[in-house]
């Protein structure tokens, strides 16, 4: 297990942060390697644990791995085991997005149904509805399900009747290589899935619609292998900004794509933050301002990123006065906020919405990551805290942020890691 040994900033947090790729676009292309036989290959791939876990989903598949540098090779010419275990499937969801490609190209395959991140259900309904509209025949058997199909998948029209990421990716991948035309409605805008059709549409498929609420696929026969781009995280962007906020310092982001993270620079500046923008880069600068409590409620792309929540919260602390955040698209993330009272805010929850009433002192202490942006959030909030923090469990922060403690100390952030046993490889 590793921890993080956490120092209250000696001065605000200045300077500039490279952004890597984004770990949720990766996760869908590596995924869709899997429609097509032969070599694909990605680029600005992320270090990341969950590339490690999806790379040994794809092994255990039949598939080789290889990667150098950000770049990464995956050879589908041997994938014959059509399974996806529950070993790997319950340490990270996105193991999931095989069922669409497997059950599209082999016509049959068997997938556990996956765990989840400890802050609330994500059911898996809309992926299975989804695949069923194409032709897909669903069984769910001990933990597992089971799709098959009788040649190609026959193609179809499906309404999601919420705005879901993972089930788009899913539905989608599978709707490549159906006989007829699928039209998805209502499908997920956010970035990652503009990234998988550019991803698709490399490989041969045929989809209109990138950027709409309608995606209309032409199903093809066969794809060929596809060369693809990982877009920059607009999360790992967001959370560095807080940095920035939190600690009343400036700091720059560069090698995004700012019209991803507008919802999340439009909430500092409605807190008071000066923000500059450039074609790929965009900073955030606190230094000597008074920052103001705001309101503001998560959405689906567009709006503001449920994945910024905690850390957006952490940031807050640090603002006189009464702050409300309402996370619409999830019902129970807030497990970070009793760490934070551990440490001192004044966090009260009722239902889906949190009311911070900051300004209040912080104070280091021991500290527990419970997910990916709720350990995020608590380095956050260890940086302004008075003395030293310990953040245990901060294997959830490696599975989003690359580099994490090397970046923190480029714009003078002091996060120590403190490793035990655990094997941390990439791929």
């Amino acid at each position: 297990m590793y921890r993080f040994e956490v120092h209250q900033v000696k001065k605000p947090l200045e300077g500039e942060v490279q952004i890597s790729g984004a770990k949720n676009a990766v996760l869908a292309v590596m995924a869709a390697a899997l429609l097509a036989e032969g070599v694909s290959e990605i680029t600005n791939v992320p270090h990341l644990k969950d590339m490690k876990t999806m790379s040994d989903v794809l092994r255990i598949i039949g598939c080789r791995i290889s990667g150098e540098a950000h770049q990464l090779k995956i050879d589908t010419r041997g994938a014959d085991h059509l399974e996806a275990p529950y070993e790997l499937v319950k340490t990270m969801r996105a193991s999931f997005y095989v069922l669409g490609p497997l059950v599209a190209r082999f016509g049959r395959c068997r997938v556990s149904l996956p765990g989840g991140c400890a802050w609330g259900p994500r059911p898996v309904d809309l992926h299975l509805k989804g695949l069923e509209a194409l032709g897909a025949k669903i069984t769910l058997t001990r933990g597992y399900v089971e799709a098959t199909c009788e040649g190609r998948l026959p193609g179809g029209t499906f309404n999601f009747p919420i705005s879901s990421v993972g089930a788009t990716v899913n539905v989608l991948m599978a709707a490549t290589l159906a006989k007829g035309t699928s039209v998805l409605q209502n499908a997920a805008l956010e970035p990652e899935i503009d990234n998988l059709v550019d991803y698709l549409v490399s490989m041969g498929a045929k989809i209109q619609g990138r950027g709409t609420r309608t995606l209309t696929v032409q199903g093809v026969e066969s794809l060929r292998p596809g060369k693809g781009y990982t877009i920059p995280d607009r999360i790992e962007a967001g959370t560095y900004l807080c940095g920035a906020a939190i600690t009343r310092g400036c700091v720059k982001v560069t090698k995004i794509i700012p019209e991803h993270i507008a919802s999340t620079l439009d909430a500092f500046r409605e807190m008071g933050c000066k923000v500059d923008v450039g074609n790929d880069w965009a900073q955030v600068d606190a230094r000597g301002l008074e920052l103001k409590p705001i309101s503001i409620s998560t959405l689906p792309f567009p709006g503001f990123p449920t994945d910024m929540q905690a850390p957006l919260m952490a940031t807050l602390v640090s603002v006189p006065g009464n702050s409300l955040i309402q996370d619409t698209v999830y019902n129970d993330r807030f497990k970070h906020v009793a760490e934070l009272q551990r440490m001192g805010a004044n966090i009260q929850v009722n239902g889906n919405t949190a009311t911070i009433k900051g300004g209040t002192k912080l104070e280091g202490t021991e500290i527990m990551g419970s997910d990916l942006r709720a350990t995020a959030a608590l380095v956050l909030a260890a940086l302004v805290a008075e003395g030293e923090s310990t953040v245990s469990r901060v294997y959830h922060l490696d599975r989003g942020y690359e580099d994490f403690e090397n970046k923190m100390a480029k714009i003078g952030g002091v996060v120590i890691r403190h490793s035990d046993d655990e094997d941390d490889d990439a791929f």
